[in-house]
């Protein structure tokens, strides 16, 4: 049976476990007690390699999360979640993105269904990268939120496998200043869009969508149906807006899991049909690990009881992630959306109000610029962050000759910074240390103590080291899949649906409402705020 953890005996457990060890634990000490610490807290999962060494852990702690886990019947609720069960009980549906990516003849559900769209969608991508509706050089696609940020994180992740005659651009903000300057640079006659929303109804999309149009048309656009695709199950809406090409989907696709799906068209646009197979490929194998994996074993349950650790016990609120590729860049952006609008949630699914933290705050930037940004909060600040790492092995540069041994040589300052910033974050340094140290930037007259306590670090800050050897489809479609198979781990634990989005509904709806009162200056019934800066924002 099924019970929130916090319900469970074994939570008082972790609570004593806590109160005697967790809250003092040393990461320094416990690397100096266990030679083979390492090794024991190291975990292979398909494409991805994890070190969890540096972490606020142990062999007891990790026994206990366990028998949490088990407790709570997380495995009954995976299997319930791969079976298709509807795990999203508030909207009564089936939540198979794991269907989107199972291959044919693999008895997942849909299974005949799901390939056939994939076939239609992987087949239209192909006639786009042959030239077959016209000469082709720009991908416009337009979206918001899950339909947006899977398609543009992946397409720029996967830029080295893409062609460089072939340029995909992403619209999501109804601000202007987004579309605007993407379409300066456009001519219609070489320009594709694809129209992503489930509905048709999506505002900020319809709103780009029709200026789109307008654009096309004022500047001698004749053919919107050869020139405007849509990624929709509305094919009625599609149709009136002039598209005859729509690629429908289920409802049991959710937004921010919909990369896998039709929405992943303009990646396959961007790197072709057999790459688009490899990013599900190594999706399913996360998916199969997930499955299969004894729980001792399980990355996404390891890394899920992680985090309810440091957010429930140590009382940490927020996790930084730092990719050391460039091309992950927009990896934080993606998991903000992935883990905070799936488990930033204040009910269990009884209703009952939780009386525990649920989703921490998700945020960071690709090194090495963070460690020029906010890394100085990260070592020196008054609150633990705990920091995920990303590394990848063998870079992909696509150069040759002197350029390529250049390039190659910055890698390994890459890595080697990524090294270094998870070893000081953990071994820190004393004011004892700092004073024996000459810092040439430092001011002469400054009292020496002073300034070595200025310049010490509390170390002792955990952090993940997640290892790829190559930024691959196949290994993307794989830490794709770890990481949202870790944030179901974790709502199921605190007892939460992770996969339904009423707080977003709200502001949805009094925008509608306000819409015409910018117009109109009519603030009656507002409150004194909205109503100050509605009048302050209309423009006569």
């Amino acid at each position: 049976m099924a019970k929130r953890c916090d319900l469970s005996p074994v939570w008082a457990q972790l609570q004593a476990h806590y109160a005697a060890s967790g809250r003092g634990f040393d990461i320094r000490q416990a690397f100096v007690a266990d030679a083979g610490r390492f090794g024991a807290l190291s975990f292979e999962a398909p494409e991805v390699f994890a070190d969890l060494s540096k972490n606020r852990i142990d062999a007891a702690t990790l026994a206990l999360l366990l028998a949490l886990a088990r407790d709570c019947g997380l495995e009954a609720r995976r299997d319930a979640l791969l079976r298709g069960d509807p795990v999203n009980h508030t909207e009564g549906r089936a939540v198979l993105h794991t269907a989107l990516r199972a291959p044919a003849g693999s008895g997942a559900p849909f299974n005949a269904e799901v390939q056939a769209s994939l076939d239609a969608m992987l087949a239209f991508a192909e006639s786009v990268r042959r030239g077959e509706r016209g000469d082709i050089t720009d991908v416009v696609h337009i979206g918001i939120g899950g339909s947006d940020l899977g398609p543009a994180m992946v397409v720029q992740a996967l830029q080295a496998f893409g062609r460089r005659d072939l340029k995909l651009h992403f619209v999501s903000n109804v601000d202007g200043h987004d579309l605007a300057p993407v379409l300066a640079a456009l001519a219609p006659k070489h320009t594709l869009f694809v129209i992503a929303s489930k509905t048709f109804t999506t505002q900020e999309t319809l709103a780009n969508a029709q200026a789109a149009k307008a654009w096309f048309l004022a500047a001698g656009g004749t053919d919107i149906a050869r020139h405007f695709v849509a990624t929709s199950s509305n094919t009625a809406a599609a149709a009136a807006f002039g598209i005859d090409t729509a690629f429908g989907f289920w409802d049991w696709v959710g937004g921010r899991y919909s990369l896998w799906s039709v929405i992943g068209l303009p990646i396959a646009i961007a790197v072709g049909a057999d790459n688009f197979r490899e990013l599900l490929a190594g999706a399913h194998a996360m998916d199969q690990h997930f499955a299969t994996a004894p729980l001792e074993r399980n990355l996404p349950v390891l890394l899920g009881l992680v985090d309810v650790w440091y957010r429930n016990f140590h009382g940490f609120t927020s996790r930084s992630v730092a990719p050391y590729h460039q091309g992950l860049r927009r990896l934080p952006a993606y998991l903000q959306q992935l883990e905070m609008e799936s488990n930033g949630k204040g009910v269990d699914l009884d209703g009952h109000a939780l009386s525990l933290g649920t989703s921490p705050v998700v945020w960071g930037e690709a090194g090495t610029n963070g460690q020029h940004a906010y890394f100085q909060m990260l070592h020196q600040g008054t609150d633990v962050i705990p920091v995920e790492f990303i590394a990848v092995k063998r870079p992909n540069h696509g150069a040759s000759g002197e350029l390529a041994e250049k390039l190659a040589d910055q890698h390994r300052k890459l890595l080697a910074n990524c090294l270094a910033q998870s070893q000081a974050l953990m071994q820190g340094k004393t004011a004892t240390e700092a004073l024996a140290e000459k810092a040439p930037t430092a001011s002469a007259t400054l009292d020496r103590d002073v300034l070595s306590r200025h310049r010490s670090f509390p170390g002792n800050r955990p952090s993940t080291t997640l290892v790829l050897d190559a930024l691959t489809p196949r290994s993307l479609g794989a830490l794709i899949a770890l990481y949202e198979h870790r944030v179901f781990v974790t709502g199921a634990l605190w007892g939460i649906n992770s996969f339904d989005q009423w707080g977003v509904e709200l502001g949805k709806a009094l925008c509608n409402q306000l819409l015409p009162r910018l117009e109109s200056g009519d603030t009656v019934g507002l409150d004194g705020s909205t109503a100050g800066l509605l009048t302050r924002l209309v423009v006569a």
